[in-house]
C-alpha cells in the first residue's frame, strides 16, 4: 500500500461530486474490478464521509494540529480499519485494507483513513490543506519537500499568479 497515494486519493475523493453510481464509477478510474459493486448506498456513505473528513483538511490548513489528530482519530473510531498484509506478490509485501466483505464505500473510506493517518504520522499534520485560489474549495495533500503547496492544482496556481500579476500591473498603471 502506497500511503501517500491513498492520502492523495482521499483528497481526490473530497474533490469529487458523487451524485450517483455513474459519478462513483467515474471516480474509480483504473479500478474497474470495483465498478460492478458500486451502489447508491456507497454514494450516500461517501457523501457523508466527505462531510466528516473535510474538517480535518480545514484544521490542517488553519494550523490546528490537535484538530487534525482528533478528527482522524474520531473518524477511525467511526470507521474501523482492518489492514491485512497482501502477499499477491511475495517479493513486495505490503498493507491493504481488508476487502473480503467490504463495500466500495468501506474500502475507499478505509484506504483514505489509513493513508491519511500514516501520512500525518510520517510527514506531520500540516501536510493537508484547502486551495488558496479564490473561489476554489478543493483540498490537497502537500508532499513537497519544503511544504510549500498552497493550491490544489497547477491550474489554480496559474490562475492565482496571473490574477496577482494583473493586480500589480493595474496598481502600477494607476500610480
Amino acid at each position: 500500500m502506497d500511503f501517500i497515494r491513498y492520502a492523495e486519493a482521499s483528497a481526490n475523493l473530497l474533490n469529487t461530486e458523487i451524485d450517483d453510481v455513474d459519478a462513483l464509477v467515474g471516480h474509480l478510474v483504473g479500478r474497474e474490478w470495483l465498478h460492478e459493486s458500486c451502489t447508491d448506498r456507497d454514494c450516500m456513505l461517501l457523501r457523508k464521509f466527505q462531510r466528516e473528513l473535510r474538517p480535518v483538511f480545514e484544521a490542517s490548513g488553519a494550523g490546528d494540529t490537535q484538530g487534525v489528530i482528533d478528527g482522524l482519530n474520531e473518524l477511525m473510531v467511526r470507521h474501523p480499519i482492518t489492514p491485512r498484509i497482501s502477499d499477491h506478490d511475495p517479493s513486495d509485501l505490503h498493507l491493504h485494507v481488508a476487502t473480503e466483505s467490504a463495500s466500495v464505500a468501506e474500502l475507499l473510506v478505509g484506504e483514505s483513513l489509513l493513508g491519511l493517518a500514516t501520512l500525518v504520522c510520517d510527514l506531520g499534520p500540516s501536510r493537508l490543506g484547502v486551495c488558496s485560489a479564490t473561489p476554489c474549495t478543493n483540498v490537497y495533500v502537500d508532499t513537497s519537500p519544503n511544504q510549500s503547496r498552497r493550491y490544489c492544482s497547477d491550474r489554480c496556481s496559474s490562475r492565482a499568479n496571473v490574477a496577482a500579476y494583473r493586480a500589480r500591473q493595474k496598481a502600477v498603471a494607476t500610480a
